[in-house]
């Protein structure tokens, strides 16, 4: 059994485009010079981070979420993941941890229909 913390979200300061793991099975590349918005809400029980890019719109719901935030006001956030629920415990102290990640094509946002998480 592996030992190694659950990894959520990586920096890396060449970073052109922001990897996102939607599910095990799928994962999104989005370029940084389509992000058109940031937004960061801290409720009372969990962080939420929005993000809207030329094409989609990414929601990011956990705690520790500003150490995320400042990697990707810096342009340096280069992949985020959920950590699955029964790792959520294995994660240090003050480590963001990414609880679920939202994705929406932004023409469903625009149009008004459905929301279809990818």
């Amino acid at each position: 059994m592996s030992t190694k913390t659950p990894e959520c979200w990586a920096s890396d300061a060449s970073a052109k485009l922001l990897r996102i793991e939607v599910s095990p099975e799928k994962s999104l590349l989005l370029k940084y010079d389509q992000l058109i918005h940031a937004e960061f809400d801290n409720a009372e029980k969990e962080q939420r981070l929005r993000l809207i890019f030329a094409t989609h719109e990414v929601i990011i719901r956990g705690c520790m979420l500003r150490r995320i935030e400042t990697a990707l006001q810096r342009l340096e956030l280069s992949y985020l993941a959920a950590v699955p629920a029964s790792f959520r415990a294995a994660v240090a102290d003050g480590q963001p941890v990414v609880r679920e990640i939202v994705v929406t094509e932004v023409k469903d946002v625009q149009s008004g229909t459905n929301h279809r998480p990818e």
